[in-house]
């Protein structure tokens, strides 16, 4: 097997890990990145195939699990309420009832509102130079989440500032600050949601969290602590990802000079420039894949955005081709933990770029855009534009 090295923060790695991936997926479908000391996939049939195998999962074996530290529970006692990190049968109860509520009926109807909320947003657009990500990419996500939920969009500062806190400790930069800061957040956040819960118990309105506060009083054995981490996981996977992927697909399209918006440039966007990179899995029982043999116990990283470059699957990879066509994207991830959000998702983006280059079809870049040091996610920094009205 194929052995790298590649700080996951090297300036150059970080704007640009794709040429990385490329030598990788050159070796085979499996490489050991040294840095992390772990076994990754990095072709689209791996990638897929480890996704979707219920030898592997994403909660640690009970023999494997880390210990937690004392300072880092607040953070973690989330965690373990979290159907992104729960296997069944308690992940297949606690997702039965978010689809139950999250519908495409529902998802479908707000459509109009993510219209309007974009509009109102480019109304307030500065004259000159300006941040896209905080005027527009940051926003609409964030707005959009709360109110399908039912909580106050007036705390959407609130929302987003204790969800970057959070999201932190998956990045490779973690450090005790970080970590110091996610704690933080999550104390508020869980005190916020309590407090929104409770609202919404006295007063249900047509919103996600009343069907979720609904089916739990109908018998569903949806504790509290499983309702605060389903709205803190909602708020935060519902618009943290979105606004990377928003960013990106602005970025990539003004770059080359393309102001199409429809729900086939939206789909090459994705492929082409994901906001998450990797996605981990535990290993449950022995088993051999790939000519690799993964033992219990052992951890494996799929990397999804170089399944998504990978010419066997996607040829001409790394070019753009709206309508290309080919397999499922893995931007989503797959198995039983495909994102739950990706229709809304797709919705969100469709209508803000839509929205976005009719409204302001002189768009362009105010200076070259960089990426965040926040990898495994993939995000700009910022985004400086002008309308060139």
């Amino acid at each position: 097997m194929l052995r790298l090295s590649q700080s996951p923060n090297d300036p150059d790695f970080v704007q640009n890990p794709y040429p990385f991936y490329d030598r990788a997926r050159a070796g085979g479908d499996l490489f050991l990145w040294q840095d992390y000391g772990l076994v990754c996939a990095v072709s689209h049939r791996a990638v897929t195939a480890l996704l979707k195998d219920r030898r592997l999962g994403r909660e640690a074996p009970p023999e494997s699990a880390p210990a937690i530290p004392d300072r880092l529970r607040p953070f973690y006692d989330i965690e373990a309420h979290s159907m992104l990190e729960l296997e069944p049968p308690r992940h297949t109860r606690l997702r039965s009832l978010v689809l139950r509520a999250f519908t495409s009926r529902r998802i479908a109807g707000m459509e109009p509102r993510i219209e309007a909320l974009c509009h109102g947003l480019i109304d307030r657009f500065p004259g000159g130079p300006f941040d896209l990500l905080d005027a527009y990419a940051r926003v609409v996500p964030v707005v959009v989440i709360a109110r399908l939920l039912g909580v106050p969009e007036a705390r959407a500062d609130d929302l987003l500032g204790w969800s970057n806190a959070m999201v932190a400790m998956y990045q490779a930069r973690r450090t005790r600050a970080v970590e110091d800061a996610a704690v933080a957040a999550s104390i508020a956040f869980r005190a916020f949601a309590e407090e929104t819960i409770a609202a919404r118990r006295g007063a249900p309105g047509e919103d996600l969290l009343s069907d979720l506060i609904a089916a739990e009083e109908a018998g569903e054995k949806l504790s509290t602590d499983e309702l605060v981490t389903t709205v803190i996981l909602l708020l935060n996977a519902g618009h943290e990802a979105t606004v990377h992927s928003l960013g990106n697909a602005v970025k990539l399209l003004l770059e080359r000079d393309d102001r199409r918006a429809d729900a086939e440039v939206v789909e090459e966007c994705l492929r082409l420039d994901p906001p998450l990179h990797i996605f981990q899995r535990w290993v449950y029982e022995e088993v051999e894949m790939f000519g690799h043999t993964f033992r219990r116990g052992d951890q494996v990283n799929c990397l999804l955005a170089a399944g998504n470059r990978d010419p066997e699957a996607y040829p001409e990879p790394n070019r753009f081709r709206p309508g290309r066509g080919g397999p499922l994207l893995t931007s989503f991830g797959g198995g039983i933990h495909f994102c739950v959000g990706a229709p809304l998702a797709r919705l969100e983006m469709r209508v803000a770029l839509q929205v976005l280059f009719e409204r302001a079809p002189g768009l362009r870049l105010a200076s070259p855009p960089r990426y965040a040091d926040v990898y495994h996610f993939h995000g700009l920094e910022k985004l400086m534009v002008v309308t060139g009205d």
